[in-house]
């Protein structure tokens, strides 16, 4: 693909590192998410870092040879949700990497990408291109925990221990919650968890009865983060949530089976979230300042050519978290990432 000149507020980006997401594997296996179907050629990602390489007419504060993070959303800034302050809910919402308009919005697996300027916030030269890269993942997450409330000195459930699970539990660690139980279907995801902060975790294929006492007397915890959209984990959840609890429903799947007699009955307080908006700037802070370290969940990183086996490990939640891309932009960063991760391990 022919990568034009930066325009009028644009710059041209060196891709560095770019996640792997779960819609992205969708797309690839299925041909679409949800009601949303692939009609045209797409080039998928909407995780990523890079560095500029170009700038065009007017743009100010970034110049050649800055490390960014790559804001995948743009929403218009002017129909009803935006003009309410609900960026996130554009009615002419473009997003990289996504099939639902035509034509579709293309995205970040790439070499070298054309955006916004709007689109890029700069990092320190120190800052590991793959850590930024997570920037957008845990907007998400950001956002949910904004959803969920203050969570000082809260007792937090998460259930599925993938990406966006394991990341919820890195914030509710660093806002300070008491306790922090993780529930997924295997270990080797629920090691992960543990490393990011939580307190407790429970494989429920292996101990099925493991949950049965957080039950107990209308319930336990405070707060759930229910990311899997798996119906018995939902019902987990509830179950072990207390009367007017808050449930933050991350994980989307199709319609699943609600037990609304227990959330009537226990006055649960039911909350979706959707994507982020300022949370974007405030992910990129916490990853380059070390409030959140993200290390852990990046659990494999491939170059291009080997995309396909790339995929496969991602979709495989045996030995997988956050499976991440490599490109040419991450060559300058190389040394910071070895450092960064000899520092994660010690």
């Amino acid at each position: 693909m022919e990568i034009a000149s930066p325009a009028e507020g644009e710059v041209l980006v060196a891709v560095a590192a770019g996640g792997i997401c779960g819609s992205d594997l969708h797309y690839l296996s299925d041909g679409g998410i949800g009601t949303i179907r692939v009609r045209e050629p797409i080039i998928l990602g909407h995780e990523a870092s890079g560095r500029v390489v170009a700038v065009g007419p007017g743009v100010t504060g970034l110049a050649p040879g800055d490390g960014v993070a790559i804001n995948p959303s743009r929403p218009c800034g002017t129909c009803r949700y935006c003009t309410e302050g609900l960026p996130m809910h554009c009615l002419n919402m473009r997003f990289n990497g996504s099939a639902m308009r035509l034509p579709h919005e293309q995205g970040f697996f790439r070499d070298r990408i054309v955006v916004s300027a709007d689109q890029c916030i700069k990092v320190p030269e120190s800052a590991d291109m793959h850590a930024v890269a997570c920037a957008e993942p845990l907007a998400v997450c950001l956002h949910a925990a904004r959803m969920a409330g203050d969570l000082s000195g809260k007792r937090v459930l998460v259930t599925g221990a993938g990406p966006i699970g394991s990341l919820c539990v890195a914030i509710a660690a660093a806002e300070g919650a008491a306790e922090i139980v993780v529930t997924d279907l295997q270990d080797a995801v629920l090691k992960i968890a543990k490393q990011m902060g939580a307190t407790q975790t429970i494989n429920v294929a292996t101990n099925g009865t493991a949950m049965a006492r957080y039950a107990e007397e209308k319930g336990y915890f405070d707060v759930a983060f229910e990311c899997s959209a798996a119906a018995p984990a939902i019902a987990s959840a509830v179950a072990g949530l207390r009367p007017r609890g808050v449930l933050v429903q991350v994980g989307v799947a199709g319609d699943t089976p609600m037990p609304i007699n227990a959330l009537v009955a226990k006055e649960i307080h039911m909350q979706g979230t959707h994507r982020f908006h300022e949370e974007f700037a405030e992910a990129v802070d916490a990853i380059v300042s070390g409030r959140i370290i993200v290390f852990p969940i990046i659990t494999g990183r491939y170059t291009l050519d080997k995309a396909a086996e790339a995929f496969s490990a991602a979709a495989d939640r045996s030995q997988s978290v956050k499976v991440h891309l490599q490109f040419g932009g991450l060559d300058k960063f190389s040394n910071s990432l070895a450092a960064n991760c000899r520092q994660t391990r010690r």
